[in-house]
């Protein structure tokens, strides 16, 4: 019964941070915020869906698979976020400034 809580407290939390994560990205202006959200939001929330599912299984076999599934998670998440970051910066795509910073720097103020 507890373990049944837990796991459907999980599983809201990661729908939760799921959510975040698309209206995030949805609400950005350009390629290199949207990836703050998508990948660390997105990453967080597929944790804790995993997690909840773990505690949901019955079976070791799929406890496995769903560690492993988190594992690669971990892994390909960060590099892959760099991987995309990096190629848009090589083909000159540059990052979002608001219009008063721009201004600013012309002024050549802090």
């Amino acid at each position: 019964m507890i373990l049944d809580i837990l796991s459907w407290i999980s599983i809201a939390i990661g729908a939760f941070f799921v959510l975040v994560s698309g209206v995030g990205v949805w609400r950005m202006p350009d390629l290199f915020t949207r990836m703050h959200p998508a990948g660390l939001t997105d990453s967080t929330g597929a944790g804790f869906l995993l997690l909840g599912l773990l505690l949901q299984s019955d079976d070791w076999l799929v406890s496995v698979k769903l560690v492993l599934i988190f594992i690669f998670l971990l892994f390909t998440s960060p590099v892959a976020t760099h991987a995309l970051a990096h190629a848009a910066l090589l083909d000159g795509l540059k990052p979002w400034v608001r219009s008063r910073d721009k201004a600013r720097d012309k002024d050549g103020e802090p």
